[in-house]
């Protein structure tokens, strides 16, 4: 009994700890909004994972694009927090970024076959995903009838990490099509309407199910600002 006492006072004070640390995030990347601009300038652990990515990519000299949450708050969703780094990278490219990381600070993590790589960050336990060009996104019933594209061709610039563009993000959170993913499309309509017609070009050029899927996140949006 008393050790199981102990195991859920550690629980707490970790979930304790863990909603500290997001309160004290959420107002620096409120504070921050307008300077920082670029990955690197993200805060705390955050910031210190990019660089270390960045030192990894530069020894390689590989291309890449910063995705996932922090490209949507980057996009303008302000409210979005997220503890992972989402990479993406070229296929040729992904063993040597991984042998290179594995002596630099991270450490590779043994996943079952088909899923994508990721790596945990020594120092500060962020984990890194890495999105694979030429992999297919979904979930188990709803695969992409795309894949992943080249990083360069997503508005990665060079061998250290940048955001992908808004419409590139927008086309990989639709692929995805989980709830969550939904929710941050919705979200980042709302917050750039100016890009609206410049998104729905670029996806129309990509697929026509995420035209489809984007006008009807698009009319969902425009419900949520006439309420």
């Amino acid at each position: 009994m008393a050790n199981r006492l102990m195991e859920l006072a550690n629980v707490s004070a970790v979930t304790l700890a863990s909603l500290a640390e997001r309160l004290v995030l959420a107002d620096q990347l409120m504070d921050g909004r307008k300077t920082m601009l670029a990955p690197q300038d993200l805060p705390s652990r955050y910031g210190r994972v990019v660089r270390a990515v960045d030192h990894v990519l530069e020894a390689i000299q590989c291309p890449s694009a910063l995705a996932g949450g922090w490209a949507v708050w980057r996009h303008g969703f302000v409210g979005r927090v997220t503890q992972d780094i989402d990479v993406v990278l070229p296929a040729d490219r992904i063993d040597e970024f991984l042998r290179m990381a594995g002596v630099s600070g991270f450490e590779l993590l043994h996943l079952s076959e088909g899923r994508w790589p990721k790596a945990r960050h020594k120092d500060t336990n962020v984990m890194v995903d890495i999105l694979p060009e030429g992999a297919r996104p979904g979930t188990a019933d709803r695969i992409a009838p795309t894949t992943i594209r080249h990083p360069l061709a997503m508005g990665g610039q060079g061998s250290s990490l940048g955001y992908v563009s808004l419409s590139a993000l927008v086309e990989l959170k639709i692929a995805e099509g989980r709830i969550g993913d939904e929710h941050d499309v919705v979200e980042l309509i709302r917050a750039n309407p100016d890009q609206v017609d410049v998104i729905r070009r670029h996806l129309s050029g990509i697929h026509a199910e995420y035209a489809r899927a984007f006008d009807a996140l698009r009319a969902r949006a425009q419900a949520q600002e006439d309420r």
